[in-house]
């Protein structure tokens, strides 16, 4: 059986590429030189330079901004909300965090805009970005296979297969959807993988 995460000390990095409220700045200031363009939306209140790489450290630092500190160690970004993170699905509209099951998920409801869902999480399933705690990249696919609807999942899919430094192979991704414990929409996932594997040379 696989013991619970422990959640890692997040460190609360300063990323010079990235701009939100603060004694610097204002929220008003950071939306003028948006309206400027001398700094980009990233997400959320956090902005980002011109010409920045936007990377998945960067990311996941403007998505820790938008949850509050005292759940921050508690909650895992996840599914398409992870997937962004990783440069391969679109902004969320609200994050979409897991929560272990040894933390009371009722505890943390109405602390931010977001989805929670109650998951358990191995010590493999989760890494530390940007002050945020993401499932990991095997973890994210396997997620959005079982809890996305399949023509929202398979193009999210693909990309997170495409990207190398991921390290995610199509045959570990079915292994892992296999090995999970019965769970709604299983069968489906199964489907929408198979139907990867016919189409793609992963």
């Amino acid at each position: 059986m696989v013991p619970p995460v422990t959640a890692p000390h997040l460190q609360e990095p300063v990323l010079s590429e990235l701009y939100s409220p603060s004694r610097i700045f204002s929220w008003n200031e950071l939306q003028g030189m948006a309206f400027d363009g001398i700094l980009l939306p990233l997400y959320g209140m956090s902005y980002a330079s011109p010409g920045v790489a936007v990377t998945h450290r960067l990311r996941a630092r403007a998505a820790a901004l938008t949850v509050p500190e005292r759940i921050r160690t508690k909650v895992v970004a996840g599914r398409l909300t992870a997937a962004w993170i990783y440069g391969c699905a679109k902004a969320p509209e609200h994050l979409s965090l897991l929560v272990d099951a040894k933390h009371r998920i009722s505890s943390l409801r109405g602390s931010t805009a977001c989805s929670l869902h109650e998951v358990r999480l191995g010590q493999m399933d989760v890494v530390s970005l940007g002050g945020m705690l993401v499932s990991s990249p095997l973890r994210t696919a396997a997620d959005i296979a079982l809890h996305v609807e399949a023509d929202r999942a398979l193009p999210v899919l693909k990309r997170l297969l495409a990207r190398e430094e991921l390290g995610i192979k199509l045959r570990l991704l079915i292994l892992a959807v296999e090995a999970t414990p019965r769970v709604p929409h299983k069968r489906r996932a199964l489907a929408t993988l198979a139907q990867l594997a016919s189409s793609e040379p992963f």
